[in-house]
């Protein structure tokens, strides 16, 4: 893993705990309607994962995922890049959101990063 400063430790900490939120209370909003969580069930899995990884390189916490369930989130994790993208190039340069998407695309790119780096060792 790549020297990382304790700002964007704290910054990817931070994307990664934002999005858990708010997956957590769309799939809770989801449920209550009735609606199909698969998508969304498998996203926040793949983020809890996200989490625990960078959790893993940077406090040696240690995991209990399994290679596969790291391959999958891995998978899932760079398949919303293109969506962050698009969502970046919709945003207004200097606007919170566009400093939000940027944080999380770093630390989504650092995860991806942190568990490639784990299925090498």
């Amino acid at each position: 893993m790549e020297n990382v400063s304790t700002e964007v430790k704290m910054e990817s900490f931070q994307a990664f705990q934002s999005v858990i939120r708010k997956s957590e209370n769309a799939l809770a909003n989801m449920t209550g309607k009735g609606s199909n969580t698969t998508l969304l069930n498998k996203r926040l899995k793949a983020v809890y994962i996200g989490l625990a990884m960078l959790e893993t390189a940077w406090n040696q916490k240690p995991h209990h995922y399994s290679e596969a369930d790291l391959t999958e989130a891995r998978h899932v994790l760079t398949g919303l890049f293109p969506i962050l993208e698009n969502m970046d190039g919709k945003s207004k340069t200097g606007s919170p959101q566009k400093t939000l998407i940027a944080r999380r695309v770093k630390a989504f790119e650092l995860a991806v990063q942190a568990m490639d780096d784990l299925v090498k060792n």
